[in-house]
């Protein structure tokens, strides 16, 4: 199960992230988003969990988690919608 991890404090690291979901079982992957222009966080990321039912139980305990001083929003993560595609004027 793919999972949408909000409202993180810009300094949390994806090492920090994979720890504390793994205790509720395997994480395949981490990865945070950050700003193309300046590399800083965006404050979300998203985690891969193979079984359903751990993603689930992370999902229980880890809801309203505080985490270095902001409470953590996650959930299944819904599938990325496309953009139409941008055009230039000139």
């Amino acid at each position: 199960m793919n999972l949408f991890l909000g409202n993180l404090n810009y300094k949390v690291q994806e090492e920090e992230l994979h720890d504390l979901l793994e205790k509720y079982g395997e994480v395949t992957s981490v990865r945070m988003i950050s700003d193309r222009m300046t590399g800083r966080s965006k404050g979300f990321g998203f985690a891969e969990m193979p079984n359903d039912d751990e993603a689930k139980s992370a999902i229980e305990a880890l809801t309203d988690y505080e985490l270095s001083g902001r409470r953590l929003i996650i959930n299944e993560a819904r599938p990325r919608e496309e953009k139409p595609e941008r055009r230039s004027r000139y």
